[in-house]
């Protein structure tokens, strides 16, 4: 299941990241081509980033490449690390939940109820900040994943 969703949240992340390329391109191009940028590129590259960032950094923690200050880890013995990383993994699921996936749906729930749209593109604003509690429930999943291997390793040692 975790080399499935590695694999389709990698595909979105290239979709993501080319279509925002095409539109700084196209931006650029019709400012100096047409001699005025459609008003909406600007802010569609602000969204496209906005995503890609979010989801990059579910992306990232999925395939442990985040960033990490490694001091205490390599001074612990192997059980003292594997407690450390329980532990570190359950602290990053309740920021995850907490933050990410209860204060993003909360973000989404006020910008719906006051209605809020993008300037440009007229996008209702809950959608682009949809993608916070779909990057925490993501990070969430991929953490359990790790708490799971860690448990199921002791359990075989």
């Amino acid at each position: 299941m975790k080399a499935t969703i590695d694999k389709y949240l990698g595909w979105v992340l290239i979709i993501l990241m080319v279509s925002m390329t095409l539109d700084v391109l196209w931006g650029v191009l019709t400012r100096y081509v047409v001699g005025s940028q459609a008003s909406w590129t600007e802010e569609l590259a602000r969204f496209l980033l906005i995503w890609i960032g979010i989801l990059g950094a579910a992306y990232a923690s999925g395939q442990r490449m985040h960033l990490a200050i490694d001091l205490l880890m390599p001074r612990l013995n192997a059980q003292q690390q594997r407690r450390l990383n329980i532990l570190i993994n359950c602290l990053i699921m309740a920021f995850a939940l907490a933050v990410l996936v209860i204060g993003g749906f909360r973000l989404m729930y006020i910008t719906q109820v006051l209605g809020q749209l993008s300037a440009a593109l007229r996008v209702p604003m809950y959608w682009v900040y949809s993608v916070i509690p779909l990057s925490g429930m993501l990070i969430i999943y991929f953490k359990a994943n790790e708490l799971w291997k860690y448990s199921s390793s002791s359990l075989s040692s």
